[in-house]
């Protein structure tokens, strides 16, 4: 059995070497032009027939077709057309996971509970087939952040065109990743106990680990011992500012208490991750000028007493409160992240304006990462990191890409599982003939 097992693995892995990422895209040699196409600037603003101009991965011009600028360089016609900036993917573990079966393609978790020095960059797989399938939906951009543990480790915010993880790299070691525990957990049916909630009895005692921790690393930071401590090393940029703190809690006293007592340990910069009822607390949050990654709205309630579409409306609740709001997977899988768009979508029917929706995944995630200087807008002096798409990016029905661009580089949209399509719709095609 043992064997079989080996085998397969094996077989799997070869089929992922043999079959790699197509060769990244060089480097951008010519301006290039599109005109005509409608605008969407990712800050809520619109220009219908658009003239937006870039060159040497920067973009050069933005605005109304009917200015008249020099036009050389290649030409894509837009008329019918809509432009997008790159969509951005927080909190995942995109390179990380290829197979969930197979272990050897598994680099999200690592042993230990507070290991804030564990890099998750250095683990990024640039050829992961399932990073190539983000493309096509136009997700360019993706925050790889580890998991397990306590303290999970350290995030990194790379491109998804790369020959390896250094090529890659936008900004390295961003933040930390806090799982904050429970004040609930599932019972264990298979030790006798009840299934449903039950409270966590050690909710206290973990609390009290991470905040030792928090002091140690603190303490570690202001003396001025010879002795290197890794862990507690790699959470200065927290207390200096120079990196954030993601914390992953949902319930409303899990995310005072986390915020709190990061706060306490003189953490600069906190951000609150998944936040399910982030909407019971959101003066808190405002006080604390806390931001938010919700979680894709594609989802059941998780209570009883939840409302029955929670999920859904939970990201237009927190922009109406009047907090900066940004969109992230949770704990879907992974190739599921391609469907951040469609999850934006879903906030249309929510009442949001669509604009509006867009945000949470271009200006408002580009800021809550800290790369808004670059990525994020349709802006003058930013990358040209954007999309072009034959309907609206919000709508899986009829958002399909013809170009996309990453830093000016004219990416690949096809896929292993483009390539499927094209084989089986052909023999279906065939066959109906």
């Amino acid at each position: 059995m043992k064997n079989s097992i080996y085998f397969v693995a094996v077989l799997m892995l070869s089929s992922l070497i043999g079959k790699a990422q197509q060769t990244p895209a060089p480097a951008q040699s010519e301006p290039i032009v599109i005109e005509g196409a409608t605008a969407h600037l990712g800050n809520g603003e619109v220009i219908e027939n658009a003239l937006i101009i870039f060159e040497g991965g920067k973009i050069s011009f933005v605005g109304p077709a009917t200015t008249k600028i020099d036009r050389k360089g290649k030409q894509i016609k837009g008329k019918g057309k809509h432009v997008y900036p790159g969509i951005i993917a927080p909190s995942t573990s995109l390179g990380l996971l290829e197979i969930d079966a197979v272990r050897a393609t598994d680099d999200q978790d690592e042993l230990g509970e507070m290991i804030p020095h564990i890099r998750s960059l250095i683990a990024y797989n640039a050829e992961s087939k399932v990073v190539e399938t983000m493309r096509p939906n136009g997700v360019l951009l993706g925050q790889i952040a580890p998991k397990g543990g306590r303290i999970s480790g350290t995030s990194s915010i790379v491109q998804f065109d790369a020959w390896n993880w250094e090529d890659a790299a936008v900004k390295e070691d961003d933040g930390i990743h806090l799982r904050w525990p429970n004040t609930f957990r599932q019972g264990r049916v298979w030790m006798g106990e009840e299934r449903g909630y039950q409270p966590n009895d050690k909710y206290q005692e973990n609390v009290s680990e991470v905040d030792l921790f928090m002091k140690n690393a603190k303490a570690y930071g202001d003396g001025k011992g010879e002795d290197v401590n890794p862990a507690f090393a790699a959470m200065q940029g927290c207390f200096e500012g120079s990196q954030k703190l993601y914390i992953y809690a949902d319930g409303e006293k899990e995310i005072i208490d986390g915020i709190t007592l990061a706060k306490k340990a003189g953490v600069k910069k906190v951000v609150l991750v998944g936040g399910y009822h982030a909407y019971k607390v959101t003066d808190f949050l405002k006080k604390n000028k806390v931001p938010v990654l919700v979680q894709f709205t594609h989802n059941l309630p998780v209570y009883e007493d939840d409302d029955y579409d929670l999920p859904y409306k939970l990201p237009k609740l927190l922009v109406d409160a009047g907090l900066l709001v940004g969109l992230q997977n949770g704990e879907a899988s992974n190739f599921q992240t391609r469907n951040l768009a469609f999850y934006a979508g879903q906030l249309v029917g929510q009442g949001m304006d669509k604009e509006k929706a867009l945000q949470l995944l271009t200006e408002n995630n580009a800021k809550i990462l800290g790369i808004d200087d670059n990525y994020g807008t349709l802006a003058e002096g930013k990358s040209a990191t954007l999309f072009v798409s034959e309907g609206d990016a919000l709508d899986m029905r009829t958002n399909r890409l013809t170009h996309a661009f990453i830093d000016g580089r004219e990416i690949s949209l096809q896929t292993h599982q483009t390539e499927l399509w094209k084989k089986y719709s052909g023999k279906y095609e065939g066959a109906s003939n």
